[in-house]
């Protein structure tokens, strides 16, 4: 099913900072703090306990079973210092985004399962990235977690294309990209979108930048060494998404994943077994329903399936 044509859109005027749900004082004054390389645990806790809905999430988050501390934390400062301030400064920015996207109730779309897809997308980035040799994968994991943030706010500006682009996309039995679609239709896609709110808040460009070139995987992977960052989120956007039945991108995942792993890497059965099991330790925390079906579960089918 090929999507209509519809009047063309222009995607700065839509995103205008206007429009756009504004971001949480708390999240605002994190992330100013957090530029600044000075700035130690005492300084990270003062807009988080400023915050005291905040300080009861991140405290929940840091008691979780996903970092299985021994003892309960009971003071943010603490919480920062066994944990990290990337981990910690990642957690209240995706509590705040995700606090602020709409349910826009087009078409097929479900909110949940952009949640259930986030996190996946971002527990593999995290994975991926230190497969691929990163040290610190925080910023992988936050900008895989937030890459597809812009589809409900723009299915919000513009219900009746994104209907049926939604509705194109579940009609088609090759389960074809969304942003080829929004590309079709519009000349842009959600990616650039993301970038362009991620600068709307003021993130870090850099971070802009992880979330704004998550589509662009064909190159990156033949450049696994140089940005193993980007690569990480560019892989986990392939990942299938939670409302899919099967896994359209599978047979591209495995050779991609293959071609940039090194030769100390898991298999691609055994990292995504992983990722199952962070999703379960973690998922609670954030209120995200567990998928209908595990990552390793639909990778193993789809392995099946070509072997047959």
């Amino acid at each position: 099913m090929t999507p209509p044509e519809f009047p063309s859109i222009d995607l700065h005027s839509l995103l205008t900072a206007d429009q756009l749900p504004a971001m949480p004082q708390s999240a605002i004054s994190l992330l100013s703090v957090s530029q600044d390389p000075t700035a130690g645990p005492a300084e990270f806790a003062i807009p988080i306990e400023a915050d005291p809905g905040l300080t009861v999430q991140v405290l929940r988050f840091v008691n979780s079973s996903y970092f299985g501390l021994r003892h309960e934390i009971t003071n943010i400062k603490q919480a920062i210092t066994l944990v990290g301030m990337r981990a910690i400064k990642n957690f209240v920015l995706y509590t705040a985004v995700f606090g602020m996207i709409p349910d826009p109730k087009c078409g097929p779309f479900e909110l949940k399962k952009l949640w259930q897809d986030s996190l996946r997308r971002g527990l593999f980035a995290r994975a991926m990235g230190k497969t691929l040799g990163l040290k610190e994968a925080e910023e992988p994991f936050a900008a895989a977690l937030l890459q597809d943030m812009a589809v409900p706010l723009l299915a919000k500006e513009v219900p009746e294309a994104y209907d049926t682009l939604f509705g194109a996309r579940s009609d088609s039995h090759c389960r074809v990209r969304l942003s080829r679609l929004e590309e079709h239709v519009f000349g842009w896609n959600h990616a650039e979108a993301a970038g362009i709110i991620a600068r709307q808040w003021k993130l870090p460009e850099g971070f802009a930048t992880l979330i704004e070139d998550h589509l662009t995987i064909d190159e990156l992977v033949h450049h696994a060494d140089s940005e193993p960052g980007k690569l990480a989120v560019a892989m986990s956007a392939l990942l299938p998404n939670a409302s899919d039945p099967g896994w359209a991108e599978y047979n591209q995942f495995e050779s991609y994943y293959e071609q940039a792993r090194p030769a100390s890497g898991p298999p691609a059965a055994e990292l995504l077994v992983r990722v199952d099991r962070e999703f379960e330790d973690i998922a609670p925390v954030l209120r995200i329903a567990p998928p209908e079906i595990s990552l390793a579960d639909t990778y193993n089918e789809m392995a099946a399936i070509e072997a047959e």
